[in-house]
């Protein structure tokens, strides 16, 4: 089902000029038509366009409304904030929201501990030399500039994570890849609705309808994890701490990889974007993203503030 377009009111975020932009592909369907296993896509670079809206400075106002948040990270760099939208990437600046890059729909986003941004979903109608859908394709400016790597007009990878070993995406099929271009097809019990690697070992995570599913074999195989409730994503905050958001709006995190788990207390709502990390302090912070807001907790959702004041 594609991702309705909701109006996230943003204070930050400078409502101007509308872009119209490709529609969200099927997450459950591989979209175009699937090649063997590690065939590689032909790379070509993401610049904006100088005729196009977003043919300003790499980092600029957002000059849209955002309609919906797919993921959210922080730089391992220097801890900014990353919103990756149904219009492109945004980094949170001193001066509010900037816009990173062109204008692409990111159905899939994540960053690797080394700094490397990986994405894939579809690029804007203004941005004219970008396959449909995107593939996988890598950034190593901080979301400035990007390039197809591979699966180019073949692959829209609605969950995607990378490991210290391998990037992990599902379009449909879940697929890992160790050099970013030759990918081999992996089982799974069902469907995820998003995918986490741990920082170190590279445990996967699945969250997906028969519950949390986790892999110590990079997905050759799965165990389900005991879970508070069904959960609908996950994130690892370090090798050990693993947060999940569940169906009932509440946060859950556990220390000990997943054997056990500690339940929020409050109701923060629908989840539709979670990063978990480790604070300077040591405490596990979480980022979440519902229908109108950005919010931080360090609590498990007791309390919250936030994200983008």
């Amino acid at each position: 089902m594609s991702t309705p377009r909701r109006k996230v009111l943003l204070a930050s975020t400078a409502l101007a000029a509308s872009a119209v932009l490709a529609a969200c592909g099927t997450a459950a369907t591989p979209a175009g038509s699937a090649s063997p296993a590690g065939q590689a896509a032909s790379s070509s670079t993401v610049t904006p366009p100088s005729t196009s809206a977003t043919a300003a400075p790499s980092d600029s106002p957002a000059p849209v409304a955002i309609t919906h948040i797919h993921a959210i990270a922080r730089d391992p760099s220097d801890r900014t904030l990353l919103l990756a939208t149904h219009e492109g990437l945004y980094a949170k600046e001193a001066g509010g929201l900037t816009l990173r890059g062109p204008v692409m729909d990111l159905m899939g986003f994540t960053v690797s501990r080394d700094g490397t941004f990986y994405a894939s979903g579809h690029p804007g109608v203004a941005v004219r030399d970008l396959p449909q859908p995107l593939g996988l394709i890598r950034s190593t400016d901080r979301g400035r500039t990007w390039q197809v790597i591979s699966r180019g007009g073949q692959s829209d990878f609605h969950a995607l994570t990378a490991g210290p070993q391998l990037v992990v995406g599902f379009d449909g099929a879940l697929r890992t890849t160790s050099d970013a271009t030759q990918w081999a097809d992996r089982g799974i019990p069902a469907p995820p609705r998003s995918l986490a690697a741990s920082p170190t070992t590279g445990t996967l995570v699945a969250t997906t309808e028969k519950g949390l599913l986790r892999s110590t074999d990079h997905g050759a195989t799965w165990q389900t994890l005991d879970t508070p409730a069904l959960s609908v994503l996950a994130a690892w905050a370090d090798e050990s701490t693993l947060v999940v958001a569940t169906t009932d709006g509440r946060l859950a995190t556990s220390t000990d990889r997943g054997a056990t788990w500690t339940l929020g207390t409050r109701v923060v709502g629908p989840v539709e974007a979670l990063w978990a990390g480790r604070t300077s302090s040591g405490e596990v912070e979480v980022v979440i993203a519902l229908h109108d807001q950005v919010l931080r907790t360090t609590d498990n959702g007791a309390t919250t503030s936030d994200a983008l004041a």
